[in-house]
Order: structure tokens, then C-alpha cells, then sequence
């Protein structure tokens, strides 16, 4: 399976030390190979840069290390490729306009069936389950609303959608307009809220240490969301198994924590959770 990365904070901030850390898990520290994929809101606008090559040695990942863009809302993904082939259209995330804005999704798991896309207006260019559950949750939302929902309806309606979905496979997802992020974890689903006072922190890839009073704003809050935590030292919260977490300007604005897993359960997604060697998780 693949692996998620995403950024939710007060002011324009660069996401460049937790996506380094992150890209080594797609070719040095972990094998997510099969592509990746890196999505910056800017204003109403998107820039997304994406290479079905592997995120750690790939020339596009070192051109947004040189860029340090800074956001509000980042997305990003690295692929284990488990249904699609190989290629630059089924590496996430993806983008479809809904309600005059551009929403970005990207998905970690594998949906054993697909949903039913024959009426829909929105159509997967590629060949992913991935893609293909975000045309579904885009198709939805226009059917049941007539103008741009509340957040609050936004979040009550992912609630109700995403059983759908989940119930076909393993459904980690973040999704994005720009202004808020939500989260909703299916197995494995991290997060941070980092506010001041502001200290150091250690990668959990290559012990690089960065320390964020040096850069950070005393009003600064920035979260971030991440398959497994980044850093080590550094307290993650573990999202429940089917919870959901809405973020705005740097904050958790709605919450559904689902269960909490079991022992057995986390033990068991640590021998099978991606095809892959484990991470050295702290």
C-alpha cells in the first residue's frame, strides 16, 4: 500500500523538512516506489508536481525540496502500487473542481471492488481504485447538495459516505479544498498539532534535526498528518480505527475518533501493512 502526507496551518508555511523525511519511505527507509505525488494550494489555485518515479531519487522531488513553496494546505503521496499500473495518471493526488474549488484527495489502502461509475459526471482518467472511490465522493457531494455546503454539513456527509467505501477495502484518505483538511483513517493514520512554545525535533528517516522556534511565529499552528509520525520525539496522536479529523488554520475543528485498536490488531497490521520491509517507528 502507499503511504500519506498532509499540512494544515494558520500561515503560509514550508513543508520541506517533514516531505524529506517522508520521500526517503519511497526508496531508502521504506519501498513505496511506484510514484509520487505532491499537491501546494495557493490562493484558489493548485500546484501539483508528480513523478511515477521513486520519490526519493526522483529530479521533481528534488525541485520541491529547491522551491520551499509555502502553504496553507499541502497533500501529499508516495505509491505501492496495488491495482493500476505504473504511470504518471495513477500516481495521487488527484484533483477535481467541486463547488468552484479545487479539492484534492489522496488514498492509502486498496478497495477490493469499485464503486458503480456509469451515471456519474465525474470520471477516473487513470486506472486506481484511488481515483476511482474520489469520482464517487466528488459525484455524491453534487447530488446532494444544490450550492457549497457548510464545513460542518461537509464533515457529516464524509461521515456517512465513507462506510460505503471503507466497507470494500482499507480506506486511509485525506481531502482538501485549500481551506480545511480532513482525515479519516481505516488502519494505520497519524497527527500533530505544533503551536508554541516551539522546540526541536528529530526525523525518524535520517535523525536530521530541525529546531522550529528558529522559524515559527509565536500565533503559528501547524498540523500535520502523516501514515506513520516523522519525527520521534514528538508526542503523534494515532487516529482510531474509522475516525475522522477536520482541520482549519492549524486546529481540530471536528472530531470522530472511532475505536481504538487492539493490540492484536496493531500487531497484526505491523506484520502485513504494506508489502514492504516496517519503518522504524519510535
Amino acid at each position: 500500500m502507499c503511504q500519506l502526507l498532509g499540512m494544515n496551518c494558520n500561515s503560509p508555511t514550508d513543508i520541506v523538512f517533514s516531505f524529506e523525511g517522508f520521500r526517503r519511505r519511497a526508496g531508502v527507509t521504506d519501498q513505496h516506489n511506484d510514484g509520487f505525488g505532491i499537491a501546494f494550494f495557493e490562493g484558489k489555485g493548485v500546484r501539483i508536481f508528480r513523478d511515477d518515479r521513486p520519490g526519493a531519487s526522483s529530479p521533481v522531488a528534488d525541485l520541491v525540496k529547491q522551491y520551499h513553496i509555502k502553504s496553507y494546505n499541502v497533500i501529499a503521496h508516495i505509491r505501492k502500487a496495488t491495482r493500476g499500473t505504473v504511470s504518471l495518471e495513477n500516481t495521487h493526488p488527484f484533483i477535481r473542481e467541486v463547488f468552484g474549488e479545487n479539492w484534492v484527495f489522496a488514498h492509502n489502502g486498496n478497495l477490493e471492488t469499485l464503486p458503480e461509475l456509469e451515471r456519474s459526471h465525474c470520471h477516473p482518467i487513470g486506472t486506481t481504485d484511488s481515483e476511482a472511490a474520489f469520482c464517487y465522493i466528488v459525484d455524491s457531494i453534487k447530488n446532494r447538495f444544490a450550492s457549497k455546503p457548510s464545513e460542518q454539513d461537509i464533515f457529516e456527509f464524509m461521515k456517512e459516505i465513507t462506510p460505503e467505501l471503507s466497507s470494500r477495502g482499507t480506506f486511509n484518505y485525506i481531502l482538501s479544498n485549500g481551506q480545511w483538511m480532513l482525515a479519516h483513517c481505516s488502519t494505520n493514520l497519524h497527527y500533530i498539532c505544533r503551536k508554541a512554545p516551539f522546540g526541536k525535533a528529530c526525523r525518524v528517516d535520517d535523525d536530521e534535526v530541525i529546531d522550529f522556534s528558529q522559524y515559527a511565529k509565536p500565533d503559528d499552528r501547524v498540523v500535520i498528518i502523516s501514515t506513520y509520525p516523522l519525527t520521534k520525539d514528538e508526542q503523534w496522536t494515532r487516529m482510531g480505527k474509522h475516525g475522522f479529523a477536520f482541520f482549519k488554520e492549524g486546529a481540530l475543528l471536528f472530531n470522530e475518533p472511532g475505536r481504538t485498536f487492539t493490540p492484536e490488531e496493531i500487531e497484526a497490521m505491523r506484520i502485513t501493512a504494506a508489502d514492504c520491509k516496517p519503518l522504524k517507528v519510535a
